[in-house]
């Protein structure tokens, strides 16, 4: 008859035997005591470091002197446009080359035009070297 019975339910609550609660709690507070004394010496570092950096001298370095060539251009728009400037000047300008030869420059659009005019030097051959062609 013991098989009809129910079997013994313990009363309503919670286990008191799992867990270790003292020992939870000192784990908590280890690891609080742990993060802040983490936290307080990486202050310090931060500040011992901010420390070093105010007194020492920075040193100034001259990259021009120090690189060697080719070196980058500090202004490259501005030296593009005073190297076109200057290259505008040489082909839209008239200038001596050489005054006791008579030779002189003349802007390029004129020498075309000039150039049309007069037609290209040509060579003059003489007879003899002309060959005709055979049939």
């Amino acid at each position: 008859m013991d098989e009809t019975k129910h079997p013994h339910t313990p009363h309503a609550g919670h286990e008191t035997t799992d867990v270790n609660v003292w020992a939870v709690g000192k784990f908590a507070i280890g690891l609080v005591i742990v993060c802040a004394v983490s936290i307080g010496l990486l202050f310090g570092l931060l500040k011992y470091f901010q420390s070093r950096e105010e007194t020492s001298v920075a040193n100034t370095v001259e990259p021009t002197k120090l690189f060697p060539e080719p070196q980058l251009q500090k202004t490259p728009i501005p030296d593009l446009k005073a190297i076109r400037a200057e290259e505008d000047k040489l082909l839209n300008g008239y200038a001596w080359l050489d005054p006791q030869k008579g030779v002189v420059r003349i802007p390029v659009a004129q020498a075309i035009e000039v150039l049309a005019r007069r037609g290209l030097p040509s060579r003059s051959v003489p007879a003899a070297a002309i060959e005709v062609p055979k049939k």
